[in-house]
This record gives structure tokens, C-alpha cells and sequence, in this order.
């Protein structure tokens, strides 16, 4: 259903406006370059800043450009559960093959809160819901209990998972089975967590390297563990780099160095420092992408 390189796409913006043409360009490179499907209106898309006309138009834009061709998993997660529904339901009506849905951030329910808040949105569409459990941003994070309860509700498939711990993927599959869907939200552990029963990436860096990222995930899906790990080697400076400072400014700047779009973020976002623009452009060299 949904594996390999999974892109979380970053959003461009010129003079604060959100650039439909440019956002276009940036699917079809990805579409082009062998990525396996698009994230709009994720964390790394800038989804807390974005309007909500705004998250719903690249939700659209992602479905009309990747019909037919790649899945759009669309991100459609809030602290409000009404507006998680909504987003859904419009996420849904557009045409989207799936939605991811953060764990619900600052409100900090318990995991009975988290358990009815996915039940709820499960319960109001009829498409595949991927949980995006994160503690470092969320503060909570989803015991592995209440995601095998929601298992048996009906849209619930899978995670992403950026706790970045490891053993977390053995004991979701030991509970969970094969069948429920496990990707990483750690572009640096992708080749672990796929030998622990992974299935694939919901990645960052695929936004500046995303032929590279494609043939990492297939040659680890495929069990080709040299050249995984040969391709890994290349691109291990550039996970790190990532993230020196809050994602997504470190990638909309490697993003500008590649002229793929503009380095422009939304407040508080804000440019990266100087070193940081140092590390990003020897990481992507490193890469031969510069």
C-alpha cells in the first residue's frame, strides 16, 4: 500500500504567499526521480503556519499532480479533534489514497484521550490512516497498547514512527503483525528500521535527494544491504545536517542550493545560521548533489 520513499514535502512560499506553480514542480521532480509517494501538510510542509485554505489547497495540488501515479498521504493531524475531522474529510473528498495524523501535541491527552481521538476520525472517513507518533514535538507519545487498540478499528494501517527508538519497531510488529504498516520517521535509522520489519521512510531528505533515497529504500526492501549501505554512506552528512537546526529550514535552504525552491519559511520559523548553511552545502556535496 504505502512503502519506499515516502517524501514529506516541504512547502514554497514567495513573499508569504504559498506558490502553487513551484509546489507543482517540486512534485513533479519527485514524481520524475522515482519517489513513492508525497506528504503535503506535514510537519516538514510547515502545516502549523499554513491557513487552513492553504492546507487544503496542497492537498489538492498533490492529488491532481500524483493521480494515477504516486499515493498522496495527506497530512490532516491537530490538538482539536473537530478540525482533525475536518481536514480528513476534505483530505478524503479530494482524492487522497491515505492520511497521516499526528498524535495531538500540547493538550497532552492520556492514551484514552488518543485512543478516542483516532477513533473519531476513523469513524468519520473511509480511507487508510497512517499515526505519526513523535514525543520530541507531540510531548506524548502512543504506548504500543493503544496503537494495537486502534489496529482493529477499521482506516487504522499503520505509523510513522520518530520515537527513533529501534526495539519499538520489533515489539509494534510482535504486537501488531505484518500487516500494519511501519515507517520511520528517521531518515538516519532507515536501513535498521526496515530489517526490524519496516517497511519504508517518510522522509526529509528526499526533498533534496530524492532518486538517491528512492534507491536506499529499494535496495533495502529488496535486501540489497551493500548497496543500501553504500548509498547511506553518501547521504548519512546530509541526515545530520537536517537537522542541526528545526527542520524544515535546513532543507528549504538545501532546497534554494539545488534551485528546487526558495529558502523563504513563515515566522517563528527563520534562515539558519551561517555555520549550519556551511554543514548543508559540505553534506550535499558530500552527496554529489551540489
Amino acid at each position: 500500500m504505502f512503502k519506499g520513499s515516502i517524501v514529506a514535502l516541504i512547502t514554497p512560499f514567495k513573499n508569504d504567499k504559498l506558490d502553487e506553480s513551484n509546489y507543482t514542480e517540486i512534485i513533479h521532480y519527485h514524481i520524475k526521480n522515482g519517489t513513492n509517494g508525497v506528504v503535503p501538510a506535514g510537519t516538514t510542509g510547515e502545516s502549523p503556519t499554513l491557513s487552513h485554505n492553504e492546507h487544503k489547497k496542497v492537498i489538492e495540488i498533490a492529488v491532481k499532480e500524483c493521480k494515477g501515479k504516486i499515493p498522496v498521504i495527506a497530512g490532516t493531524g491537530s490538538n482539536s479533534t473537530s478540525e482533525a475531522i475536518d481536514l480528513s474529510k476534505h483530505a478524503e473528498s479530494a482524492g487522497a489514497d491515505g492520511l497521516l495524523i499526528v498524535t495531538p501535541y500540547y493538550n497532552k491527552p492520556t492514551q484514552e484521550g488518543l485512543f478516542q481521538h483516532y477513533k473519531s476520525i476513523n469513524d468519520k472517513v473511509g480511507i487508510p490512516i497512517i499515526i505519526y507518533n513523535i514525543p520530541s514535538r507531540s510531548v506524548i507519545d502512543m504506548s504500543v497498547d493503544t496503537m494495537a487498540r486502534l489496529n482493529e478499528l477499521k482506516n487504522i494501517k499503520g505509523v510513522k514512527d520518530a520515537t527513533g527508538d529501534l526495539d519499538r519497531v520489533t515489539e509494534q510488529l510482535k504486537k501488531m503483525g505484518k500487516d500494519f504498516l511501519q515507517l520511520t520517521g528517521e531518515d538516519d535509522n532507515a536501513i535498521e528500521f526496515n530489517k526490524r520489519g519496516g517497511v519504508g521512510c517518510i522522509s526529509v531528505t528526499a526533498n533534496v535527494a530524492a532518486k538517491l533515497c528512492a534507491e536506499l529504500q529499494k535496495a533495502s526492501l529488496d535486501n540489497e544491504n551493500d548497496k543500501a549501505l553504500s548509498i547511506n554512506k553518501m547521504l548519512s552528512p546530509l541526515h545530520k545536517a537536517l537537522f542541526i537546526e528545526s527542520n524544515p529550514s535546513p532543507v528549504k535552504y538545501a532546497a534554494s542550493l539545488l534551485k528546487l525552491a526558495p529558502s523563504e519559511l513563515r515566522l517563528p520559523l527563520v534562515q539558519i545560521k551561517e555555520s549550519t548553511k556551511k554543514e548543508v552545502e559540505n553534506a550535499l556535496k558530500f552527496a554529489k548533489l551540489l
